[in-house]
């Protein structure tokens, strides 16, 4: 119970800040993004700085569901999809000619993958409860076993 209090904001607090940020220089941010969009979707079809204000408002909502505690695993999926694209487009290590910023380009890129394996724990993390899956086939099983009992009744 305690390390959900502590890890969940200290996870979300990368998100808030980076958001924040985003939302501050969204014509920075949505330069670095444009080659990634360029190769995928085009920048005829989005506005980039739309598309990096759109990120910027999950991560900072999100994060901040995130770390209050409230709908956590949805908060950790919404979390991870932001996460993935920005890391591709921020920090594409492979592209780099000189080797001291491929290496910091790394760098930040491993350090997303090792938020992206928290945040897959929290998407995990039931908070003690049990899953949906194991409640949905314990109710299955027990539907099962008034129907049989029901059965037996009326024959």
């Amino acid at each position: 119970m305690i390390v959900r209090r502590l890890a969940r904001p200290l996870l979300a607090a990368i998100f808030i800040s980076g958001g924040i940020n985003a939302l501050r220089d969204a014509q920075g941010h949505a330069k670095a993004a444009e080659p990634l969009l360029n190769r995928t979707i085009g920048t005829e079809t989005v506005d980039a700085v739309t598309l990096v204000r759109a990120d910027a408002a999950v991560k900072v909502g999100a994060g901040t569901a995130l770390a209050l505690g409230r709908l956590p695993r949805l908060s950790a999926v919404l979390l991870l999809g932001s996460l993935v694209p920005t890391t591709a487009a921020g920090h594409p290590f492979w592209e780099s000619e000189d080797p001291g910023e491929r290496q910091q380009q790394l760098i930040h890129f491993l350090k997303n993958a090792g938020l992206a394996g928290g945040l897959l724990l929290a998407m995990a993390d039931t908070g003690g409860k049990p899953s949906l899956g194991w409640r949905a086939r314990r109710a299955a099983r027990k539907a099962g076993e008034q129907a049989g009992e029901l059965a037996d009744r009326v024959r």
